[in-house]
């Protein structure tokens, strides 16, 4: 078993305080998801919703801090989600090189945490998109803890 308590200020417990709300709104967002699976590790690089697509390639924990992700993030998208502190990452420059390579993916947005951990998915996807010889521009979005995006 690793010990995650490494010193690392992504791993430190924080209270987001929230004012609470009495809103009775019921309207429930729609999901924005267009394919199953999701997680870099299960996703097929051949997969047809990758075809002609914008990559989102998300940290795990954007969806959860992040209140409206579907709609400011996924809609539109083909997803891959991964963690770079927890996962395996071995295989995730080859497989997202893969994905870039035979898709015709024309963009792809980096959705990560403001945890310092969380910026080694944007050096993948950098070297994802080099050795996959194209040039496709990159976004990257930040997200704060409290789920508020920082750029």
């Amino acid at each position: 078993m690793r010990n995650l308590g490494c010193g690392c200020p992504g791993s430190m417990a924080r209270v987001i305080e929230r004012q609470e709300t009495t809103e009775t709104n019921t309207v429930k967002a729609p999901s924005e998801l267009r394919q199953w699976p999701v997680q870099l590790h299960l996703v097929p690089p051949t997969a047809t919703y990758f075809k002609d697509a914008e990559l989102l390639v998300c940290a795990d924990c954007v969806a959860f801090a992040m209140g409206n992700m579907h709609a400011d993030l996924l809609k539109g998208k083909a997803l891959a989600i991964a963690c770079p502190k927890l996962d395996d990452t071995t295989p995730y420059v080859e497989k997202l090189s893969q994905i870039i390579q035979t898709n015709n993916t024309p963009r792809v947005t980096v959705a990560i945490m403001e945890v310092p951990c969380c910026r080694g998915l944007s050096m993948l996807v950098a070297e994802a998109i080099k050795q996959s010889g194209r040039d496709v521009p990159v976004d990257t979005i930040v997200i704060g803890v409290d789920g508020n995006r920082r750029n």
